[in-house]
């Protein structure tokens, strides 16, 4: 037993590592290979199209567990490195976990003209619900991250008391969408920018080799986008019935929302996140009881990697269930 582990409540970085960049690049180092087989389900949705389901195991043969539902980030999936390993702990902690991959996000183009945002929370509602209905009621959780985050939030606000869900967490959540856009144009944080932007393309490309017609720019047009706001002006708020990335931005943030969540919620942001600004940081008097917020010095953008080189801590795989084992272990 390591007694020099900190707690699970407290983040303390790897030493000489603290560092915004490589905090948010090394768990794609610590987590390259997946240990966990997961079970595939698709799952039709009431417009027709689709979302794909990653769980831990079969939940025919664990519908009595309780479940946590995992929210990815922006292009991310159950391969993304905090997907797969946080799956892998909620099993060995003996919960059900299933990753809802958004629309084409799972490796097959979705086919409506339309795909995912930050603010599209009927896909995850009806989700909760199809849960509920088709494997029982059991004690709930969700984890969001990122972009999955802002959605979450979004959701819990929206839905209050009514929400399916018994507790969450939101992981560095762009909670203020237009300030972050603005981060990710400036200085490294470009970085991160053309990465995103690269396989956001690469997806639409998918989408349209194989379902022509079905986003409102053609391959060239495509082409053409240099910037995250280029896409969600050219794509994402007209596909989606939004007037341009700003009234997009402004609409779909989720701080506004907060003071309407009613369900135990914690949320976890690093000062350091390279894709953030303070202006993500909730002041204290808007957040409800329901709302827990821990803001640590370091840990890049879902990074959170402290221990030691030899044997690294991926602090959020203790910090996450040991926050919702409350409500679902009780």
């Amino acid at each position: 037993m390591n007694f020099n582990r900190p707690p699970a409540s407290h983040f303390c970085a790897l030493p000489g590592m603290s560092n915004a960049h490589l905090q948010t690049l090394l768990p794609r180092l610590i987590r390259r290979r997946i240990t966990l087989r997961p079970h595939w389900q698709r799952l039709t949705l009431p417009d027709s199209d689709f979302v794909d389901l990653a769980w831990s195991e079969n939940p025919a043969l664990a519908r009595h567990k309780p479940r946590v539902v995992l929210f990815h980030g922006l292009e991310g999936s159950f391969t993304s490195p905090y997907a797969h390993g946080l799956l892998q702990v909620f099993r060995d902690c003996g919960w059900l976990g299933v990753v809802m991959h958004f629309r084409g996000c799972s490796g097959e183009p979705n086919r409506l003209p339309r795909i995912y945002h930050s603010g599209e929370t009927s896909d995850a509602g009806y989700f909760m619900q199809w849960l509920r209905e088709e494997w029982g009621r059991v004690p709930t959780a969700a984890v969001g991250v990122s972009l999955g985050g802002n959605m979450l939030a979004c959701l819990l606000g929206e839905q209050g008391e009514d929400c399916l869900i018994d507790a969450a967490v939101v992981v560095s959540a762009p909670l203020m969408l237009e300030p972050c856009s603005r981060k990710l144009e400036q200085g490294l944080s470009r970085v991160y920018q053309r990465y995103l932007l690269n396989l956001l393309k690469q997806n639409a490309g998918r989408k349209l080799r194989a379902w022509p017609g079905t986003l409102p720019v053609d391959l060239p047009g495509l082409t053409a986008l240099k910037t995250l706001r280029d896409f969600d002006n050219a794509i994402t708020a007209p596909a989606h019935g939004f007037l341009d990335a700003t009234d997009y931005y402004q609409r779909c943030s989720a701080m506004p929302r907060l003071p309407g969540v009613r369900k135990p919620l914690l949320i976890i942001h690093a000062r350091d996140d390279p894709f953030m600004t303070d202006e993500v940081i909730p002041a204290p008097d808007l957040l409800p009881p329901a709302v827990e917020y821990q803001l640590t010095r370091h840990g890049g953008h879902v990074g959170f990697v402290g221990g030691t080189l030899r044997s690294p801590d991926m602090w959020l795989e203790r910090r996450i269930p040991e926050w919702l084992s409350t409500w679902l272990d009780n």
